[in-house]
């Protein structure tokens, strides 16, 4: 009886290796229909196809290090990702603080207001030169900050 089943046990386990090391062969009948076996017809003409065992060729194993590191660089890569994302964020946003200023300074010398200043902790205003310079630098500014950024 242990003898039986042993043979079968062992029938079992080795005809998935001689079945995937049989050759299939692929034909088209005379009515234009494709066919698959395991035989070559006779009086047809056939051609040999490659079956896929569902293995990984040897080429494309790596080591569990190079698995390790792989990962370690894709992690790395992404983190830095991350980051660039992080830095753009907080360009984008003192950029968008760098506009609200200047266009509220603009606002405050489109007003033909006078404009008191504080220097050496004595108070004066500006003259009418001094507000264009103001102006132009706040204009530059704005120009600068309140656009869409360039594509570097």
């Amino acid at each position: 009886m242990n003898r039986k089943i042993l043979t079968l046990a062992v029938l079992l386990v080795t005809a998935p290796a001689i079945s995937s090391a049989a050759s299939v062969y692929k034909w088209t009948d005379e009515n234009g229909v494709t066919h698959f076996g395991d035989r070559q017809p006779s009086g047809q003409q056939s051609e040999p196809v490659s079956v896929r065992t569902g293995k990984r060729s040897e080429g494309n194993r790596q080591s569990p290090q190079e698995q390790v590191k792989a990962l370690e660089n894709e992690e790395a890569e992404q983190a830095e990702r991350q980051e660039e994302s992080a830095a753009e964020e907080a360009r984008r946003k003192q950029r968008e603080a760098n506009c609200e200023t200047a266009r509220s300074n603009l606002s405050i010398l489109q007003r033909n207001s006078r404009i008191r200043v504080e220097e050496d902790g004595e108070q004066r205003y500006l003259s009418e030169e001094e507000i264009e310079e103001q102006r132009e630098k706040f204009e530059e500014i704005a120009d600068e900050n309140c656009s869409e950024p360039s594509e570097e």
